[in-house]
């Protein structure tokens, strides 16, 4: 299979690393600081365009990334690598602006019960508090991604209408966010799913506006990678080693691995720019500090192939 199999789909594509985040506030185990600067040290070596370092978000909340202000200030900034960080409220972005942090993200979700069960408030409510956020760093040149969760499925609402993302999705362009990332939280999403929503979207938004975020609960994430490209998106969100899932969403495993995303970008001749190699040191680094393998099936294979020589 390669490229010209698919008529239209991007010969670039930009991948978005979220395990210094979005993994690892999943983790059980609380990695020390020293190996979370490592550890984002080795994907920006990896040659990633944009990686999520960490969450400004109250210590209690979230214990796994109480150290944001120490991690953030203490990595190494590479020019041409975008270091987000998550902030939830304008304490969150006072944190961030102190540490030097020049793009953002801000989330919330397309269905209600699960906004309310991950952040204690309505969309509406969620939206309100960070509209604030979003003017001022608008108005520093601070760059602005907004997540949407449960784009795809909601794990207590079961489907969740196009309508009701494209309602999201409307807001926050309103507000100037620069970038909005789809997520299927929960991994329920299926390529007719993405063309449909995609397409939807499209209709209010520039594609180049728009982010997809998958996680591999049921199989189906390269498959609406697949759709994804075919409807013209270019940015995809990944986590080394495949880690991740979602505290507040009942049976969601973790997100597509950067591993398997690149094998498949790379094989499809879509350029990236990431060394797939250095992503795996990267992931082995951080599993050893977790205690656990990586849910990465090509991470898996090409260690088998290593281990007997081939």
């Amino acid at each position: 299979m390669n490229a010209t199999s698919f008529a239209g789909i991007p010969k670039r594509v930009k991948v978005c690393e979220v395990g210094p985040r979005d993994g690892l506030q999943n983790e059980a185990v609380t990695v020390g600081t020293s190996d979370k600067i490592r550890y984002i040290d080795m994907l920006s070596a990896a040659g990633l365009a944009m990686i999520e370092a960490t969450s400004f978000v109250s210590p209690k909340a979230i214990p796994q990334l109480a150290d944001a202000d120490a991690v953030f200030s203490r990595i190494a900034k590479r020019p041409g690598v975008t270091y987000l960080a998550l902030v939830p409220n304008h304490k969150g972005f006072e944190r961030a602006r102190a540490c030097g942090v020049s793009a953002i993200a801000v989330f919330t979700a397309a269905s209600q019960t699960f906004t309310k069960r991950n952040i204690n408030m309505t969309i509406e409510e969620s939206i309100a508090t960070f509209a604030d956020v979003v003017r001022t760093a608008r108005s520093e040149s601070i760059w602005v991604r907004g997540y949407i969760s449960t784009s795809f499925g909601c794990p207590f609402e079961g489907d969740v209408p196009v309508e009701n993302v494209v309602s999201v999705a409307d807001r926050l362009a309103e507000m100037g966010v620069d970038e909005l990332s789809i997520g299927d939280t929960i991994g329920v999403g299926t390529p007719d799913q993405v063309v449909a929503l995609a397409g939807a979207l499209q209709e209010r938004l520039p594609v180049e506006r728009l982010a997809m975020h998958f996680h591999d609960t049921r199989g189906t994430a390269l498959a609406n990678v697949t759709a994804a490209l075919q409807m013209g998106i270019t940015t995809f969100d990944a986590s080394s080693g495949g880690l991740g899932g979602c505290p507040y969403a009942p049976g969601a495993s973790g997100n597509l691995s950067t591993e398997d995303l690149l094998y498949f970008l790379h094989h499809m001749k879509i350029e990236t720019g990431v060394d797939l190699d250095k992503v795996r040191e990267a992931t082995a680094f951080i599993s050893r500090a977790l205690g656990h393998a990586p849910n990465s099936r090509v991470y898996a294979a090409l260690a088998a192939a290593d281990q007997n020589g081939a």
